[in-house]
């Protein structure tokens, strides 16, 4: 199966897309909503504990192990109004569903999403 984006707002695709060609990532479906600053802090209080609104969140769904059958990446979950820029953000909630994690590695994900967003 290749990269299906039919799920991502038309405007981020090329944002995913690149995401995920950097990641190494060339099959597999994920979907991204833009919700409200009401709707993030709901979903970040629930699943982060945190109380307060923020710019991306993602869920993974089938880990970066998966090799049966076609991807099911995850979502991404964007709030335009903290979002400094949709594309960076599209980005970064990417790259977390294909396995990066900043808070964990040695700015790898950090410098791969600044390489995917010069080349945008």
């Amino acid at each position: 199966m290749p990269v299906d984006l039919a799920d991502v707002p038309a405007r981020l695709r090329p944002a995913a897309g690149a995401a995920m060609r950097e990641a190494g990532v060339v099959d597999g479906h994920l979907s991204i909503e833009l919700v409200s600053p009401a709707r993030i802090r709901e979903l970040n209080r629930e699943h982060r504990g945190r109380d307060e609104p923020t710019d991306v969140l993602s869920f993974p769904i089938d880990g970066v192990d998966a090799v049966a059958g076609p991807r099911e990446l995850g979502d991404v979950v964007l709030c335009p109004e903290h979002a400094g820029d949709l594309d960076e953000a599209t980005v970064h909630g990417v790259l977390h569903l294909c396995g990066y994690d900043h808070e964990a590695d040695d700015g790898e994900m950090l410098r791969l999403q600044a390489r995917v967003i010069a080349e945008l």
